[in-house]
């Protein structure tokens, strides 16, 4: 079963430091590294769950006073993989759901809940870069899943005092839909 593991730091250079230490620690693979606004830097990589852990161990030592957050999702749902990695087919067209956070970790965390909630497609989980530090999830399905899963989604993230807004859009102009590809 794939885990998750979220490394982010305030510094750009020890973040790229502690990307490569947690790479070099197990057999993880990469998915995302590079630095985000405000000038924040995030590391994602999945694996099996003692390798994620070792990774996450290594990086959080690199990171040291520089570390802002270190997260492992076990039994992370490979939706979330593939939005992340932007490796999504276009789904056919159906309702939109979007959730927007104040984080990297509380929009993961937030995906996750909200495909596991019902049968959605997850489009795009955009992860701070461009937007200040805020992320967001994109999903599609019937309306009903699509607001069971971003009302799941938006409890994870309001738990984590996170949760900005959401949307359920159930016929979205076909124009809409495409800006969203």
């Amino acid at each position: 079963m794939e885990s998750l593991g979220i490394l982010e730091s305030n510094s750009i250079a020890k973040g790229i430091e502690a990307a490569d230490a947690a790479l070099k620690a197990a057999e993880v693979q990469l998915l995302y590294a590079r630095p985000v606004c405000p000038g924040k830097y995030s590391i994602l990589f999945y694996g099996d769950v003692a390798a994620v852990d070792a990774s996450l161990s290594a990086g959080s030592a690199v990171l040291d006073s520089h570390l802002v957050d270190a997260v492992s999702i076990p039994r992370i749902h490979p939706q979330v993989i593939h939005a992340i990695g932007l490796s999504v087919e276009p789904p056919p067209l159906g309702a939109v759901g979007v959730m927007e956070f104040f984080s990297v970790t509380a929009a993961v965390y937030a995906a996750d809940a909200a495909v596991k909630a019902a049968d959605v497609m997850l489009i795009d989980v955009r992860l701070g870069m461009g937007i200040g530090g805020k992320s967001f999830v994109i999903l599609s399905g019937d309306v009903a899943a699509v607001s069971q899963s971003v009302a799941s989604g938006m409890q994870t993230g309001a738990e984590k005092g996170l949760a900005l807004q959401s949307v359920v859009i159930p016929r979205p102009r076909p124009e809409i839909f495409e800006a969203l590809l």
